[in-house]
C-alpha cells in the first residue's frame, strides 16, 4: 500500500483526532507526532490548526453529503428520499458508535474567534437544508414557502436526532424523528 504524503497524513490524523477527541483537546504537537511529520513540513501545508480543521470539515462535508445522496438515491419520490435520510443517520451514527456530528461537535468546542471553522459548519448545515428544501419544492402540493417551512422543521428533527442519539448512544431519537417527519409529510 502506498504511504500517504505529508499533507494527507496530517489531514487524516487531525480528522480522526478532531472527531474523536475534540478540537480544543487536540494540540498541534499531537497532530505532528501522530502523523509522523516534522513541524516545518506541517507548516508548509497549513498555517494553523484552524486551517487543518477547515480542510477536515471540507473533506468531511464532501464525503458525508456524497454518502447521504448515494444512500437516498434508491428512492423515487422526494418524500421517500427525506424519510430515507433518517435511515442513513442510523447507519452512519451506529457505525461511528454514536459519536455524533463532526460539525456539531467542533462548533460546541470552538473558541469564539474561529470564524473559518464556524463558516464551514454553517455551509454544511445550509447545504443539507437547501437539499431538503429542493426535495420538497419538487412536490406540487407545497408552495415555495410551505416547502421551506416544512424543510426547516425536518432539518430541526434531523439535527436534534443526531445530538440526542449521541447523548443516548442509541438510535431511538432518530427513529422518533423519522416518525415525526412521516407525520409532517402526510
Amino acid at each position: 500500500m502506498k504511504r500517504l504524503g505529508v499533507k494527507e497524513r496530517i489531514i487524516e490524523t487531525a480528522s480522526n483526532l478532531f472527531y474523536h477527541n475534540g478540537y480544543n483537546q487536540t494540540g498541534i504537537n499531537q497532530i505532528i507526532a501522530e502523523a509522523g511529520v516534522a513541524k516545518a513540513s506541517m507548516y508548509q501545508h497549513f498555517r494553523s490548526k484552524e486551517d487543518i480543521a477547515v480542510t477536515y470539515l471540507t473533506n468531511r462535508h464532501i464525503m458525508w453529503m456524497g454518502k447521504l445522496l448515494d444512500f437516498v438515491s434508491t428512492e423515487n419520490t422526494s418524500k421517500e428520499k427525506i424519510i430515507r435520510c433518517f435511515d442513513y443517520l442510523i447507519k452512519w451514527l451506529s457505525e461511528a458508535n454514536f459519536r455524533g456530528c463532526g460539525w456539531q461537535n467542533i462548533i460546541t468546542d470552538l473558541p469564539k474567534d474561529h470564524d473559518k471553522i464556524r463558516n464551514q459548519a454553517i455551509n454544511h448545515k445550509n447545504e443539507l437544508r437547501n437539499y431538503i428544501h429542493a426535495l420538497l419544492k419538487e412536490e406540487a402540493k407545497y408552495s415555495i414557502d410551505q416547502a421551506e417551512q416544512l424543510g426547516d422543521q425536518i432539518l430541526i428533527l434531523i439535527e436534534g436526532a443526531i445530538i440526542l442519539s449521541q447523548i443516548q448512544k442509541n438510535e431511538w431519537p432518530i427513529v422518533a424523528a423519522k416518525n415525526a417527519s412521516i407525520s409532517l409529510l402526510k
